[in-house]
């Protein structure tokens, strides 16, 4: 179990993967919920409310942690530089 969450730390496509696959059983559990009455019940909608909680956290550290890698990797100014290099386009003077 800690490797899978190693990886999913590490890569933002598996974080990205993970969150939606539990989303979609989320999802399939709406039309389960309704036929068996769990959303009457105080648990199913804490265990909704909780997953809703942790699903926004784990999105905004997947989002958070890419935002990082890219600023350690200067994506941007990466792109400018080949953008320069490859067409007769001169760098602005700022």
């Amino acid at each position: 179990m800690l490797k899978v969450w190693e990886r999913l730390k590490e890569d933002p496509v598996h974080m990205r993967r993970a969150q939606g696959w539990l989303t979609m059983l989320w999802l399939a559990m709406i039309p389960v919920s309704l036929v068996t009455g769990w959303v009457k019940s105080v648990t199913f909608v804490s265990a909704l409310s909780l997953w809703a909680l942790v699903a926004s956290h784990g999105a905004w550290w997947a989002a958070a942690s890419v935002e990082c890698r890219q600023a350690r990797e200067n994506v941007a100014g990466d792109v400018v530089k080949k953008l320069v290099e490859k067409t007769d386009l001169e760098e602005s003077p700022l």
